[in-house]
């Protein structure tokens, strides 16, 4: 299917003027980019979590996935080792076994085969545990009693273990604990280990872990005080200072045990057998800017759906905000941030975890979570996921609880190549450009741990889920998103990457991999001292440093050696002319003259980056429903052209001078559109391209029948006055889950077709469409807007029009879940509903499917 999909829209964008449709394109344009997934690195291609139930896979099965896979544009699995299903345990395969080891040397051998990389959790399930750990090396909480701090055992197990994987978590605090758990790893992936690309670890769930053997010993090592001595401080209730620094003291132990003993440690031994690492540290109690950095691809997580303000955009009614949270662009940027400043070309994504209930999922909900975090920096993105499903399983095939389902027995997987290519087209540019962000903005994490932690054990986990318990209600989170909203590009540094940053003779901070015009201090209580001392050291070599309100006023942790020298810095800082005290952080970086871009202004998301050959581009994403057409600021310097990502199109912007700023270029970017803006050597004359467009409603009855699809219902061909959602043209069609077919003839006047752009805009389409005008094929629709471009000489003064449209599985499974229930047959969690209860497909409502709404022929 991928194929005869992507030659619709590869023919159609040979004649197309894109999503912008009214624009002069020429040949020879300079924005002319790959016409086929297939002419790029598999890394530039989506990935995709690859879940084996109870490892119960065999050789067959596995080369027809990878297989099919391949053919549908993906560029590589990543192997989670979960639970298995009921009535295959004589299958089931241990983890690590010989066998195991033997299918996993083949899945690399077939996967080399077709092109595609192989990621794998090291372990089974999350997070890291096993068989392999003892009680004294797994995860460990305090309490006190009679006022001395006694350890305890958590006794987490691996959640989601695979057999053979099943046992306690580790003690991530604790170095002989990592030592322990990679002990199999050593005997067993050797041969193996030149294959896969990279071991992952998940998220850090390690809940109400607190502690570790030997902390006490540690903490007075690394803090110079005994902590079991402060103890009354350290339980403090009434929010003295003292009890506030000893907080402090006690989570940098813990983020420093943490970053030493597991990140580091897992990166030395990762390297050390040539693989490299992908890591996702949000969640854990240390600063993620510094964990992320260790990683050679930092990944971040958009769990659940965002609260996009685009009009006709499906959203799950049952989804738990309060519960869950919203995917937040500003946490997914300390992985970009870490990646930017260590110069790591890979920012990696989960995907699409729990956009919405199992069987409701449709693509368009899809693309704009994965524009979101292109806008965010993010440009390797991992769908989650695919579970490994026999061909003998049919629908719908072995899943995993967590929804969405991309893989061959959904809805989505018939058009999934579409979602592939646009993905894959996307990536292309945005993994071969450097970043380009004028403003560094530091990230105060000792004014965080100064408080009380809202974590489990009492502690601050950082996580992407909730991130208004550390987050964005923060003098950090709060300027992040001013400086968002006013346009600024940026990014966040911890205080150990401050020491990597050097001043170049252009007063620009430096680091591995980028470069900034001034640094950002948020309003800010506690600072250590050598953070102060490289701030004004920064500023004596000639780099701006702004404060925002006031400096520092504290000196960070209980032991105030170095107060001198602190009030000493501060003083320094105080007479510095590169330094600048400000309550108004975005007018001053206008004044001096910052780059700043219109885009965030006018409701658009928005990333620049440094293109290939060293000029700017843009990547641009509608998310909202502020934004539609006009003219648009751009602070390139350049001339720009549009690239239309998702029909593959170049299209010449008109452009205006400015006589107060930058170049003028008129933009028409509906609500849920994207596209680049790339450097052009053509220049668009101004003329009615920046005109409105025009409707030509098709109007009438339609004739329309059931297509292939389940259950088995009549062909036979209705009368549709208007156009609505088949459910109810029977009762029998509340449950239809396939495609239904639409046919009409209409006419078109001579003073319309005499225009010389047309486009087709079927309003609301539930969920994908596929059209032909007089027999020539039009294209596929999968996304908001639902339009495409109409070839020139395709239209007649008369013409018959076939718009043939897939529905999603969710009414399907409202009748399967009934006649079938034996097909929730996993152990473990089994299969829930968005709200962690068990699974019960009649309890959805009945979805709208097909056509709804006008169809209307646009032109200018």
């Amino acid at each position: 299917m991928r194929f005869s999909h992507f030659a619709i829209i590869l023919v159609a964008a040979l004649f197309s003027l894109g999503s912008q449709l009214f624009a002069q394109q020429k040949s020879g344009n300079a924005l002319s980019r790959i016409a086929s997934s297939r002419d790029v690195p598999n890394t530039e291609k989506p990935w995709t979590y690859w879940w084996w139930m109870g490892s119960a896979v065999d050789e067959e099965n596995i080369r027809y996935q990878i297989r099919s896979f391949a053919d549908a544009g993906f560029g590589g699995v990543h192997i989670i080792p979960i639970y298995g299903v009921k009535g295959y345990e004589n299958k089931f395969v241990l983890y690590l076994s010989t066998r195991w080891i033997s299918l996993l040397e083949y899945t690399l051998s077939v996967a080399d085969e077709f092109g595609l990389g192989v990621d794998m959790t090291m372990g089974t399930g999350w997070p890291f545990g096993g068989p392999q750990i003892t009680e004294d090396r797994s995860a460990k909480h305090y309490t006190i009693e009679n006022d001395k701090f006694v350890t305890l055992l958590t006794r987490q197990m691996v959640k989601r273990a695979a057999p053979g994987g099943e046992g306690l978590v580790m003690d991530y605090f604790d170095e002989l604990a990592f030592q322990k758990y990679v002990e199999p790893f050593d005997k067993f992936l050797g041969p193996v280990k030149h294959k896969l690309r990279s071991l992952y670890n998940d998220s850090y769930e390690v809940y109400g872990a607190n502690w570790t053997n030997g902390l006490l010993s540690e903490f007075k090592k690394r803090r110079s005080y005994d902590l079991q001595s402060k103890i009354h401080e350290f339980k403090d209730t009434t929010d003295s200072e003292a009890g506030a620094r000893i907080r402090m003291d006690y989570h940098q132990t813990l983020a420093e045990l943490l970053h030493d003993n597991f990140t580091t440690q897992w990166t030395t031994w990762a390297r050390h057998h040539s693989f490299i690492t992908r890591n996702q540290a949000h969640g854990s109690p240390g600063n993620l800017i510094d964990l992320y950095a260790l990683a050679d691809i930092p990944e971040t997580e958009s769990f659940g759906t965002s609260a996009f303000k685009i009009p006709g955009l499906r959203v799950d009614e049952n989804y738990q905000e309060e519960r869950f949270g919203r995917p937040d662009p500003l946490a997914m940027r300390f992985a970009t941030s870490a990646a930017n400043l260590t110069g790591k070309k890979l920012v990696s994504s989960e995907t699409g975890t729990w956009l919405g209930d199992h069987f409701k999922v449709s693509l368009s909900q899809v693309k704009p979570q994965i524009d979101e975090l292109f806008t965010a920096g993010i440009n390797h993105v991992f769908y989650h996921g695919i579970t490994y499903s026999p061909k003998q399983e049919g629908f719908p095939g072995w899943l995993f609880y967590a929804s969405t389902n991309f893989g061959m027995q959904s809805h989505l997987w018939e058009n999934i190549g579409l979602l592939n290519d646009y993905v894959t087209r996307c990536q292309h540019l945005l993994q071969n450009a450097k970043p380009d962000n004028d403003v560094l903005v530091y990230f105060p994490i000792n004014d965080l741990w100064s408080g009380k932690g809202t974590g489990a054990g009492g502690i601050h986990m950082l996580e992407v889920h909730h991130t208004k318990k550390w987050l964005s209600p923060t003098p950090f989170g709060m300027l992040t998103n001013e400086l968002n909203k006013a346009g600024y590009s940026f990014d966040y540094v911890s205080d150990s990457l401050l020491n990597q940053l050097s001043v170049m003779k252009e007063k620009t901070l430096r680091s591995a991999g980028s470069a900034y015009k001034v640094i950002v201090v948020p309003s800010t209580e506690f600072m250590p001292l050598r953070t102060l001392k490289n701030l004004n050291s920064f500023a004596d070599a000639g780099a701006t440093v702004l404060f925002q309100d006031h400096l520092p006023n504290k000196m960070a942790g209980y032991l105030q050696k170095g107060s001198a020298d602190f009030s000493e810095t501060i003083a320094k800082l105080k007479m510095s002319k590169r330094v600048i005290v400000s309550s108004n952080i975005a007018g001053d970086l206008k004044k001096l003259k910052i780059r700043y871009e219109e885009f965030s202004s006018l409701g658009l998301s928005f990333i620049r980056k440094i293109s290939e050959d060293g000029a700017p581009m843009y990547f641009i994403a509608n998310l909202s429903n502020q934004f539609d057409k006009g003219w648009i600021k751009v602070n390139s310097g350049l001339q720009l052209g549009r690239f239309d990502p998702l029909t593959n199109t170049n299209i010449e912007l008109p452009s205006r001078l400015n006589k107060s700023g930058p170049t003028e270029f008129w933009l028409e970017l509906s609500p849920g559109q994207s596209c680049f803006l790339l450097p052009t050597d053509h220049r668009a004359v101004i003329d009615n391209h920046t005109g409105i467009a025009r409707k030509f409603p098709i109007i009438g009855n339609w004739m329309f029948n059931f297509d292939d699809g389940v259950p088995a219902i009549s062909k036979e061909v209705v009368e549709l006055e208007k156009l609505e959602s088949w459910t109810y043209i029977s009762d029998s069609a509340q449950y239809f889950y396939g495609s239904g077919r639409y046919l009409k003839s209409f006419s078109i006047p001579d003073s319309i077709l005499s225009k010389k752009a047309f486009m087709i805009d079927l309003t609301n389409v539930h969920e994908v469409a596929t059209v032909k005008i007089n027999g020539s094929g039009i294209g596929t629709t999968w996304s908001i807007p639902y339009r495409l471009s109409i070839p020139a000489g395709i239209l007649q003064r008369e013409n018959t029009i076939e718009i043939v449209v897939r529905n999603l599985s969710g009414n399907y499974m409202r009748l399967y879940d009934k006649l079938h229930p034996e097909w929730k047959k996993f152990y473990d969690i089994n299969i829930v509903d968005i709200q962690y209860q068990p699974y019960d497909g009649a309890k959805a409502g009945v979805m709208p499917s097909g056509l709804i709404g006008l169809v209307n022929i646009l032109y200018k």
